[in-house]
C-alpha cells in the first residue's frame, strides 16, 4: 500500500507559515507520543531554524510511559525543550508556561536590555494533521478559542490567540510534506489518523498492525479478543470478525468492518499503550 496525502490548502499553509515566521520568537511544534519521528514534519526545522523551540509529545497517555520518557531524552538531546502532554485531560499543561518562559529567556533579556518590558511572547504552534493542536490551545488557553475534530484537516486558516499578557498563540493548519521517503511513515500517520482513512486500504492497514503488535506487545490482541495470536495475521483477522460477529449477508466474514474495529480500538486507547516507533530503530 503507498501512503500519501497532500491536498493543496497544505502548500498555500507552508507559504502562510513561512510568511509568519518573521514575527515569531518560539515554535512551539505537537507530535504524537505514538509515532514521535513520524508524526514530525522534516519542513519545521528549516522553518524554525535560530527560533526557540519546544516539542510537546501529545496524546501521551495513549502511548507506552517507558518510551514516552525515553523520547522525551532523545529530545532534549538534540537541543529542544520536550514536554509529554495530553491535551484532552490537561495532563502536563500547567508545566508548559515555565518551559515557554525557559526557552525565550534570551529573548526576554535583549528586550530588558533594549527597555522593552512585557512584551510577549509569540509562539506559532505547528504540527501535522490530527495531532491535537487545537485541543491543545483551547486546553492551554482554559477555554474554547479554536474548532477541534478528530479527523485531519480540521483547522483551514491562522489565528492569532492572546492566551495572557505573556504569551500569543499563533494556530496554523496541520500540513503534511509532498513525499514520504519512507512508507513505514506513511503507514503509522495512517494508524494514528493523520491521513484520511477513505484514502486507505483499511484490511490491509489492519494486517499491518496486528503483525506489529504481535511482535512487539504479545498478548494484547489475545486479552482484547480473546483469540489465538500464534497464527498467520489474516487468520488473526478473520478471528476477529468471527468473534465481533462482523458478516456481509451471505454470513461472510466482514474483514473490512473487522479492520475498521481495531484501528478504532487502537486509536481510542482501548488495546492499551502502544507507542508504534522506538529510539533505538531510528
Amino acid at each position: 500500500m503507498h501512503f500519501q496525502w497532500y491536498p493543496g490548502h497544505m502548500t498555500k499553509a507552508k507559504r502562510m507559515m513561512q510568511e509568519n515566521i518573521k514575527l515569531i520568537d518560539l515554535v512551539i511544534e505537537l507530535v504524537d507520543a505514538r509515532v514521535p519521528l513520524s508524526s514530525r514534519n522534516p519542513d519545521i526545522d528549516e522553518l524554525g531554524k535560530n527560533k526557540a523551540r519546544i516539542i510537546l509529545l501529545n496524546k501521551s497517555d495513549l502511548a507506552n510511559e517507558k518510551q514516552n520518557d525515553i523520547w522525551a531524552d532523545y529530545f532534549k538531546k538534540k537541543g529542544f525543550y520536550a514536554v509529554k502532554i495530553n491535551s484532552r485531560s490537561g495532563a502536563g499543561i500547567k508545566a508548559i508556561n515555565h518551559v515557554v518562559q525557559e526557552a525565550c529567556k534570551e529573548k526576554i533579556e535583549r528586550d530588558r536590555k533594549r527597555g522593552i518590558i512585557n512584551r510577549p511572547i509569540r509562539a506559532m504552534v505547528v504540527g501535522i494533521p490530527n495531532v491535537g493542536k487545537s485541543t491543545f490551545i483551547n486546553s492551554f488557553a482554559g477555554k474554547a478559542c479554536t474548532k477541534t475534530g478528530n479527523k485531519p484537516g480540521v483547522t483551514k486558516g491562522k489565528q492569532w490567540i492572546r492566551l495572557n499578557k505573556n504569551v500569543e498563540l499563533l494556530d496554523t493548519p496541520g500540513i503534511l510534506w509532498p513525499k514520504f521517503e519512507d512508507q513505514m511513515v506513511g503507514l503509522r500517520l495512517a494508524l494514528i489518523g493523520s491521513i484520511k482513512d477513505e484514502l486507505l486500504n483499511i484490511e490491509e492497514l489492519a494486517l499491518s498492525f496486528i503483525e506489529f503488535v504481535i511482535e512487539n506487545y504479545s498478548g494484547t490482541l489475545n486479552k482484547r479478543y480473546d483469540i489465538n495470536e500464534e497464527q498467520e495475521s489474516v487468520k488473526v483477522l478473520m478471528e476477529i470478525a468471527d468473534k465481533r460477529l462482523c458478516r456481509k449477508r451471505e454470513n461472510e466474514l466482514d474483514l473490512e468492518k473487522a479492520s475498521g474495529i481495531i484501528i478504532d480500538d487502537f486509536r481510542n486507547g482501548k488495546l492499551g499503550k502502544i507507542t508504534l516507533e522506538f529510539p533505538e530503530n531510528e
